[in-house]
């Protein structure tokens, strides 16, 4: 489990990410390299890292379902996730 503290700085640049979108778009479409500059760091989505949704874990993150690959595996054993069955041949 990722630490309370971590998740919560993650959604707040989210947050920063979502309320500057427009503004950060324009500024491109105008080229505007000095407007960009001037607005915070954590308004750029590249400094987003996706993490898991149930444990907040960063790596192994599987983009399809939201998770990591740890509580994947955990949730298709128990017969959690719809439509995912062990592989056996």
């Amino acid at each position: 489990m990722a630490k309370e503290s971590i998740k919560a700085r993650d959604r707040k640049k989210a947050a920063c990410v979502a309320k500057y979108a427009s503004k950060r778009a324009a500024l491109k479409e105008a080229g505007d390299l000095i407007g960009l500059d001037k607005l915070p760091r954590n308004a750029s989505p590249v400094r987003l890292h996706n993490r898991c949704q149930l444990t907040g874990r960063p790596r192994g993150y599987m983009r399809k379902f939201g998770i990591n690959r740890v509580t994947f595996r955990e949730m298709a054993s128990k017969g959690l996730i719809p439509g995912v069955t062990k592989a056996s041949w």
